[in-house]
């Protein structure tokens, strides 16, 4: 039995880098508590999408999901741009 898109875990970031053929960088953002001063501050984390019609720019607002290994370190999908960048 296959499981569809909708099942499989997806993420929400920003394209950071699309120099690649097929292959867009994504950038995502999380808000941790720091365990001594009690702020919050950013961290990142960088994805290696695979885009198979080379559709999304840099600046875009895209959501990517899990899917079968394609290289080395590309382990996710584009599934659709959720707002285009301003470039």
């Amino acid at each position: 039995m296959t499981e569809s898109i909708k099942d499989r875990p997806h993420k929400i970031g920003t394209v950071v880098s699309n120099s690649m053929e097929k292959t867009i960088t994504v950038k995502l953002t999380r808000l941790v508590k720091h365990p001594r001063y009690r702020k919050y501050v950013k961290r990142f984390t960088r994805l290696m999408a695979h885009d198979e019609n080379n559709e999304a720019r840099v600046g875009d607002t895209v959501e990517v999901y899990y899917s079968r290994p394609r290289s080395k370190n590309k382990f996710w999908r584009l599934a659709r741009i959720l707002e285009r960048g301003s470039e």
